[in-house]
């Protein structure tokens, strides 16, 4: 009778990068397989944001506005992702029992909050990159890149920081049990007007700018605007700058405290025993 072979464990960094690859797995893959969902999360998008593009029009705004719209409405579905697909997940995962297999496995809960960010990302790029092409046709959207390398920072440090507060979110929306539901219905679309999605965020004025800008989405997309539509930089709120420094503290920010968050959930959890509990 041969000895049975050892099997080696991964530790360390090793299980980290595993478990987060294994739980943005389902989020890359599993979004191809049922081809219903993309047309809800991209056809109908279309909608909306066509409805603006054809009230600028009315009103003769300029032709930068119609790409402003444009680009706001791709960037919805990553702001619909943090708040359904991060901030609730891990309240739903509780209530359809899968938390209690994240909290038995060895795969650290921060990996598995890592992994739902990078397979989200990247799930929700190819609809919004949809949206971006066939609106962009459709309107016959012209672009001015000032600097490209410039414009793909701005964006990855966009969706860290997004991200990052939808991971800070998830603790929170675990904790508050039922509640979850009702505060992701409730930010959803205040944040549209909040932080610009169909219109320079600057039109709101210099200090409801500010408060919103607590939101990265807010600073990413008017930094991402001044440097797509370059032929009129004056619609910008801050320096592109400015606004990418700003991005890089709330991503820091916002990853800091889904970790400190996390962690006193986790400490709570040991403490009370009702981490994983189905009563709320």
């Amino acid at each position: 009778m041969l000895p049975a072979e050892r099997v080696q464990k991964a530790t360390g960094l090793r299980l980290f990068w595993y478990t987060i690859w294994a739980r943005a797995y389902p989020r890359i893959i599993g979004s191809t397989r049922e081809k219903s969902w993309l047309f809800f999360e991209t056809v109908l998008p279309l909608m909306g944001t066509a409805s603006y593009v054809f009230v600028y029009r009315a009103i003769g705004a300029p032709e930068a506005y119609t790409g402003f719209v444009v680009l706001g409405g791709a960037m919805t579905a990553f702001w619909l992702n943090v708040l359904w697909a991060m901030a609730s997940q891990l309240y739903w995962d509780k209530d359809g029992g899968n938390l209690e297999l994240y909290v038995v496995s060895p795969g650290p809960l921060m990996a598995i909050l890592l992994g739902m960010a990078v397979g989200g990302v990247l799930m929700t790029a190819t609809r919004a990159v949809i949206i971006l092409v066939v609106c962009s046709l459709l309107f016959n959207v012209s672009y001015q890149i000032a600097s490209l390398p410039l414009l793909i920072l701005i964006f990855v440090t966009t969706m860290a920081a997004l991200y990052g507060m939808g991971m800070m979110f998830a603790s929170v929306f675990l904790a508050a049990g039922r509640e979850a539901w009702h505060i992701s219905n409730l930010l959803q679309e205040p944040i549209y007007l909040a932080s610009g999605f169909y219109f320079p965020v600057k039109a709101m004025g210099f200090w409801i700018a500010t408060f919103a800008s607590v939101i990265p989405l807010t600073l990413g997309l008017d930094a991402m605007r001044q440097l797509i539509f370059a032929g009129d930089p004056t619609l910008g709120f801050l320096s592109v700058e400015a606004e990418l420094l700003i991005l890089l503290v709330l991503s820091v920010v916002f990853i800091y405290g889904a970790i400190k968050m996390l962690a006193k959930l986790e400490e709570i959890g040991r403490r009370e025993g009702r981490l994983i509990e189905r009563r709320r």
